[in-house]
């Protein structure tokens, strides 16, 4: 009797465990539900995302008041041009604080609004020269990119003397090979994650390229000659002070 007893009090702590297991979710699934792009932070807290903004694109954050997305062909142009659009501006982003570094630092670099034209000065080859081979190049892989973004993959295949195998990424936009993906990231776990992060900053690159335009449009400066202007005296040189932020302010 002892044995029973003891033995149909074994059988229920073992279903008691077995069952608060059962409730309690394995570290991956939270992670995995963390991920889905149903649960995905949105620009507007509260307010439904568009149907066709879903989530698996990287930096989706269901924002699109113009409803620019809404056609499916469409958005599919407007996402490779966002993403050439933000690799340009991380490049020129980094090009401008690198010499408004060296400029404010004494080294003799031009600001990137005169960078052009000190290039063509001091160039030692002439500039119709450097124009039309950019020209020539620039359209051979643009061409080759309009052609892939239309047929996904078929500028990958050696189409070029066998050049293009080495850039043959897994999707649009995305090159790969040992040109471009030279570490494999793109075969990685964090793949989705690296799209993520490349948008993003991409963006913020954007918004500070448009930034430093309008700085130099109403001080005539640097980004870097502005910190440092603003530093010394934080309370009286501010976008509100010159002049042309805030036209109305005294």
């Amino acid at each position: 009797m002892a044995v029973m007893m003891k033995s149909s009090f074994g059988q229920q702590i073992v279903a008691g465990r077995s069952a608060r297991r059962s409730t309690i979710q394995p570290r991956n699934s939270v992670r995995a539900s963390a991920a889905d792009p149903a649960s995905r932070p949105l620009w507007f807290p509260g307010n439904p995302a568009p149907e066709y903004l879903d989530g698996t694109l990287p930096g989706d954050s269901g924002f699109d008041p113009l409803g620019l997305s809404s056609d499916a062909d469409l958005r599919k142009w407007l996402v490779q041009a966002e993403l050439q659009n933000a690799r340009w501006a991380m490049l020129g982003v980094a090009g401008i604080l690198f010499t408004s570094v060296g400029a404010q630092a004494g080294l003799g670099y031009p600001q990137w609004y005169d960078a052009g034209e000190v290039a063509i000065k001091n160039s030692p080859i002439p500039f119709n020269t450097l124009l039309v081979t950019q020209l020539i190049l620039f359209h051979w892989v643009e061409t080759k990119r309009i052609q892939d973004f239309k047929n996904p993959g078929s500028q990958g295949d050696g189409s070029f003397f066998g050049v293009t195998t080495e850039f043959k990424g897994k999707e649009v936009g995305y090159p790969g090979g040992r040109f471009f993906d030279p570490m494999g990231m793109a075969e990685g776990p964090k793949y989705a994650e690296y799209k993520q992060k490349e948008i993003t900053n991409g963006r913020l690159a954007m918004t500070a390229f448009a930034g430093f335009i309008a700085q130099h449009a109403a001080t005539g400066k640097g980004p870097i000659e502005n910190l440092v202007d603003h530093l010394a005296s934080p309370y009286t040189t501010t976008f509100a002070t010159n002049g042309v932020s805030v036209p109305f302010a005294p």
